[in-house]
């Protein structure tokens, strides 16, 4: 069976960001979720890594995507991933358990692919509550 879930849990949300209403115009919410990693600011955006050390929960949501190829083509060249984007990609796009209420479930997510030396830590694990702090 093709993964049609995508978590999302930064940029992808804000109503302001154009590629978000491109993604609420071709994907279905299907739940809120979580999964264990770190995530840090990275000016306009946030990223997340994954991290047995120290980790804590990073909280989204998850969509159910529409033509998943075509709008996943369009998420990639955003996000800065695959062979055509700049080497190494900015952000990689992984296939991973993430939890909700009922039952963990696969989901694609993009994952920061650079060095987070020096990036200050989001320790909330919410990019959206820390935004409205900041």
């Amino acid at each position: 069976m093709i993964n049609d879930l995508l978590f999302v849990y930064g940029s992808l949300l804000s109503a302001d960001n154009e590629f978000a209403n491109y993604l609420s115009q071709n994907a279905t919410f299907y739940g809120d979720g979580k999964f264990k990693g770190r995530l840090y600011d990275m000016g306009k955006y946030p990223g997340a890594v994954l991290s047995n050390d120290q980790a804590y929960d990073i909280s989204g949501s998850i969509v159910r995507l529409k033509n998943l190829e075509q709008v996943l083509k369009v998420l990639d060249d955003y996000e800065g991933f695959g062979e055509d984007q700049e080497q190494p990609n900015l952000f990689i796009r992984d296939l991973l358990p993430v939890i909700t209420s009922d039952e963990p479930v696969n989901c694609w997510v993009y994952l920061y692919n650079l060095s987070v030396n020096g990036l200050m830590e989001i320790k909330s694990g919410n990019y959206i509550n820390y935004l409205k702090s900041h």
